[in-house]
């Protein structure tokens, strides 16, 4: 195992490895930018490096002044968290160049998956089943055209390099075609520095459901689950759970399987997330499609953790090492019902704008915070016993403290809020309750928009699909406020179950 880490990122995600590392008594690095001197994540580390201005590019993106801060402190491998250099293979190659250990996967397993039409041309190659389309590269117009008149309307037109909801148009009609996608490829190339594009069927109904996976050095490789991340806004997650609802065993064992197959495909080591659009039929039935994979970590990792009892982290961090995947499939298995709601400084009834100000209260539910619940390991070839170990009812994890700035230079996410219920019912109850005991004053956020959609019909009876939020946009926007005490009738109420909660930490 390492002595010591150095994690080249900022706010919650840093904050979270620091604690798994602080727990295996592993000594920290941090970095920061001049908006982040007095940051949380510096304080929660042994030591830290300034390394340039507040915009990333001058900082949280300056890989080869992270390199030398690693080498200067000692530190003998480099965390990435999410977001700024976690996907970059060049950053990973420069790490092993300089002697430093990637704490992600291979530069090649990046690269295979970070272009969306080779990587799709990978999984169809390792049997992984993928949405119909075109992912060749001649890229001609008129040729791209033919091709979505073949596949059949409405289609989606995608960027081969794109993400983040960037570089996406559906078209719904064949005279439509030329134009979206001139307005696709100017906004790819602005963003991704490329105007490749794929053209795929635009699946009806679609839930988003990803697998979390792991590989090691040995070659072995476990699914802990799926995450449902179907609640989105804009192309991004809002509300993520596991398990998905009316996930049945046979299709999470074939999803898994799937995901599985795709991570051996590129000789993944490390998290991954494999994720699919899953159409939903008229019977109640679900066929699922290769989407993507994401060589990192997830922002909603803690909603796996919850229901497994595992340290996501810790499991990185092993794994890095050289050690074998900490338990085996067999091992592994479900307890309970998780969700997590992602608070940001945005406002909801403004398209989402971005916000920024002081925290000039803070104030959070009853909680711990970057603590994974532990479940011991499910002994081969039993099920899991009557008396396991609760979760942590309510888990919040955040990179800020009161009086801190939500600054324009970095992504609007505030706090992750996690909660935990024996069902989903609880669960919900449970999240509403501690959204209502979540007070910020200083900036507009979006937690009344998250307990409105808590509380729509399709949220609350799980019918999910990544149209929820516009097809519930008459309840969810321009609302008044909802009270406390509605939360703690329903949290009481809630299959008569008593909600405990945790201590602050």
């Amino acid at each position: 195992m390492f002595n010591k880490i150095l994690i080249a990122n900022r706010g919650e995600i840093a904050c979270r490895v620091a604690a798994t590392a602080a727990r295996l008594a592993i000594k920290t690095v941090a970095v920061y930018s001049d908006a982040d001197a007095n940051a949380k994540h510096v304080a929660a580390c042994d030591e830290s490096v300034y390394l340039g201005g507040s915009a990333p590019q001058d900082s949280y993106l300056r890989w080869e002044k992270i390199i030398a801060a690693a080498q200067a402190t000692g530190a003998q491998a480099i965390h990435p968290g999410y977001g700024f250099l976690s996907e970059n293979e060049d950053f990973a190659k420069a790490c092993a160049a300089a002697g430093l250990v990637f704490i992600g996967p291979p530069a090649s397993a990046i690269q295979a998956m970070g272009l969306k039409a080779e990587s799709k041309q990978l999984m169809e190659r390792a049997g992984v089943p993928l949405v119909p389309g075109y992912h060749g590269a001649d890229q001609d117009p008129a040729l791209l055209h033919l091709k979505a008149d073949e596949i059949g309307y409405p289609v989606l037109i995608k960027a081969s390099a794109g993400g983040g909801g960037k570089g996406m148009r559906a078209v719904e009609r064949s005279q439509d075609f030329l134009d979206a996608l001139a307005s696709c490829k100017r906004e790819a190339i602005n963003s991704f520095g490329s105007d490749a594009v794929l053209i795929e069927k635009y699946v009806q109904r679609p839930r988003h459901i990803e697998i979390q996976v792991f590989g090691d050095t040995q070659g072995n490789y476990v699914y802990l689950f799926e995450r449902d991340c179907s609640v989105q806004r804009r192309h991004q997650k809002v509300l993520e759970e596991a398990p998905a609802p009316g996930m049945t065993q046979a299709l999470r064992q074939q999803m898994g399987n799937a995901a599985v197959a795709a991570a051996r495909a590129v000789n993944y080591v490390g998290a991954g997330t494999v994720e699919f659009i899953v159409e939903q039929r008229e019977d109640g039935s679900m066929t699922f499609f290769f989407m993507e994979m994401n060589t990192r970590l997830q922002v909603e990792h803690p909603v796996t953790e919850a229901i497994t009892g595992q340290d996501l982290v810790e499991w990185q961090l092993r794994v890095a090492s050289g050690e074998p995947l900490p338990l085996r499939q067999e091992q592994l298995s479900i307890t309970g019902h998780a969700i997590e709601a992602r608070i940001c400084a945005e406002n909801p009834d403004n398209n989402f704008l971005p916000a920024t100000g002081t925290l000039d209260v803070y104030r959070k539910p009853a909680h711990v915070s970057f603590l994974p619940p532990v479940f011991p390991p499910r002994p081969l070839g039993e099920g899991r016993g009557e008396g396991m170990p609760p979760a942590h009812p309510v888990r919040f994890d955040d990179g800020v403290r009161q009086g801190d700035s939500i600054s324009p230079y970095y992504d609007s996410m505030v706090a992750k809020l996690i909660v935990h219920g024996d069902t989903r019912a609880q669960a919900l109850a449970r999240l509403d309750t501690a959204l209502a005991q979540t007070h910020i004053v200083g900036l507009t956020t979006n937690v009344q928009f998250l307990r409105h959609v808590v509380h729509s019909d399709s949220f609350a009876n799980a019918q999910l699909d990544t149209a929820l939020i516009p097809r519930e946009a008459a309840v969810l926007f321009h609302q008044e406020r909802i009270g406390l005490a509605l939360a703690a009738a329903a949290d009481a109420s809630s299959l008569n179950l008593p909600v405990t909660m945790c201590r602050p930490n």
